[in-house]
């Protein structure tokens, strides 16, 4: 198999497990009758993703920085499928803890994401799809939307 469809099937993947956590919370939502009881960290999920949406079309339509290697005339920075793959499986392994309560499933679970994340950056060069800077582009933005998402569900309240 070449390396363009192991990276696909690792998207789809990836796009699978956030649907896991988009039914988890909306199962939730319906047994508590309340989306303000569905738990904080699924509502804000969203926000990583809406950023790394932002950033897509910025990079995709207006800051053209560099296209891809293979000659299709593509823009290439960041890499989409390494920013998405590693921002959805980076949030995954954070709220595993919550929901996972089995030591050795999380590092079962969280190992598996770390590969798969790590196949991803090295098939999307092998496949001549990004060069390195943008996988680790795509790396970058992953890191800087889940910290964002890390610091928005662990803000403390301000003391009035």
């Amino acid at each position: 198999m070449e390396w363009k469809k192991i990276t696909d099937i690792i998207l789809i993947t990836s796009l699978i497990t956030l649907g896991v956590f988009a039914i988890l919370a909306l199962y939730q939502w319906i047994t508590r009758k309340s989306i303000k009881k569905v738990d904080k960290r699924l509502l804000w999920m969203p926000l990583p993703l809406v950023l790394m949406v932002f950033v897509w079309i910025l990079f995709d339509k207006f800051l053209i920085l560099d296209v891809r290697p293979n000659g299709s005339g593509e823009p290439s920075f960041p890499s989409t499928h390494v920013m998405v793959v590693s921002t959805i499986f980076f949030l995954a392994t954070m709220n595993l803890p919550k929901y996972v309560k089995s030591k050795v499933a999380r590092i079962i679970l969280d190992s598996t994401m770390v590969v798969l994340i790590s196949l991803t950056c090295v098939g999307r060069v092998l496949s001549n799809m990004h060069r390195p800077l943008d996988v680790i582009g795509g790396l970058v933005f992953a890191f800087i939307f889940t910290e964002i998402y890390y610091y928005t569900i662990h803000k403390k309240k301000a003391k009035k």
